[in-house]
């Protein structure tokens, strides 16, 4: 019986080499922080900017979807309200609790 090899991934070769450029990008990254001495706080902030800017933003590529979601599930659930809980008087909608409030008194 032999053996079936399955062809490696075409993207392993892009693994193998981002992962060395972003291991010397840091390394850059931190002997430039060395190099900055005094100016190193305001590189340091402008880094700490970028990262969240870029945090921010890759969170929002996967919860786009999510939010859209509850959005739709919440405006269905508005038109399913407005269609079943009460009357309509030309474009004015009247739920069926606003009238049983006139029997309480006000003060």
């Amino acid at each position: 019986m032999a053996l079936h090899r399955w062809p490696l991934p075409q993207n392993t070769a892009v693994l193998e080499k981002v992962f060395p450029a972003i291991v010397v990008a840091c390394c850059l990254v931190l002997l430039l922080r060395l190099v900055l001495g005094e100016r190193r706080h305001r590189f340091d902030r402008t880094i700490a900017r970028w990262s969240r800017a870029a945090a921010a933003r890759i969170e929002g590529l996967f919860t786009w979807n999510a939010s859209r979601r509850r959005a739709r599930r919440a405006a269905e659930e508005a038109i399913r309200r407005a269609r079943d809980g009460g009357e309509w008087d030309g474009n004015v909608y009247r739920p069926k609790s606003f009238g049983k409030r006139k029997d309480r008194k006000i003060h």
